[in-house]
């Protein structure tokens, strides 16, 4: 067992994650750095990245905290040369930033919440990757690129939840394409998929007492055959390896980090 372990060592890698300020990002950046990367944790929410940084620093990890807005083309550049600045080229990149979208019926969506809901949610991974994929490149460094999609990237979820599922559709797609693209330069592109986990932005409706909100939280609950929603550090270890020496076979996968839910038909029940 004793021998395995490096294949999980991330010493001397250079991550990037997006939206690290908190959340899966924040658990992400500290798993990263607990398996020896350092980390850059790019966040339009400077005080939570500094935070994020501030808890890796005291568990032994180096990192620094960059002001980004991943849906501007400079600010991703900016991004990576302060990467590079301060830990050389960067071999690992988590996509993972998003603006929570207007929730509205498709045939009343505005377009201007439209176009801005992808801006972020889907062209500012484009963005990531191409600066990422360009500077492993032209430095001839191989990497790994995980973009944070959504069980909603592959079944309907409703409810208003038009723009974010077309969003983690396209994520699905990018990660498909790049995987391809990337292949000949050693650059491995995967997914991870997550149900509904107990993040700061979910807060809100967990504490929410009312009666509509309770039975919402149990139906989410119910489709997931484990029994509980995600809890941000159920997503380190999957993240971990797939940007490890662990996966360096894998390239192109979507992998549900869902208890279940995609496995479980509509109409399936845990009862007999």
């Amino acid at each position: 067992m004793a021998e395995d372990r490096w294949l999980f060592d991330l010493t001397g890698r250079v991550a990037v994650v997006t939206g690290g300020a908190s959340g899966l990002g924040r658990a992400m950046s500290i798993g990263l750095a607990r398996a020896g990367a350092r980390v850059v944790v790019g966040d339009l929410n400077e005080t939570g990245a500094a935070e994020t940084i501030a808890l890796i620093g005291e568990q032994g990890g180096s990192g620094i905290a960059v002001r980004c807005d991943v849906s501007v083309a400079a600010d991703v550049g900016e991004l990576f040369e302060r990467a590079e600045s301060a830990f050389g080229t960067a071999d690992i990149l988590i996509n993972n930033a998003m603006l929570p979208p207007h929730r509205e019926h498709p045939e009343r969506y505005p377009v201007d919440a439209w176009e801005a809901s992808l801006h972020v949610n889907l062209t500012g991974y484009f963005l990531c990757a191409r600066e990422a994929g360009r500077r492993m490149i032209d430095a001839g460094v191989p990497g790994a690129i995980v973009n944070i999609s959504s069980i909603a990237g592959s079944s309907a979820l409703g409810r208003g939840n038009f723009v974010y599922s077309v969003a983690k559709h396209g994520i699905v797609g990018l990660t498909r394409e790049l995987a391809i693209e990337w292949a000949k330069d050693g650059i491995r592109v995967n997914a991870i998929q997550p149900c509904q986990f107990e993040t700061p932005g979910f807060r809100a409706l967990l504490e929410d007492d009312s009666p509509r909100a309770r039975a919402m939280v149990e139906r989410l609950r119910g489709g997931i055959p484990l029994g509980r929603l995600g809890r941000p550090d159920d997503v380190v270890g999957p993240v971990v390896f797939l940007v490890s020496d662990a996966a360096r076979m894998v390239t192109g996968v979507m992998l549900p980090v869902d208890g279940g839910n995609l496995a479980m038909n509509a109409g399936a029940s845990l009862s007999w």
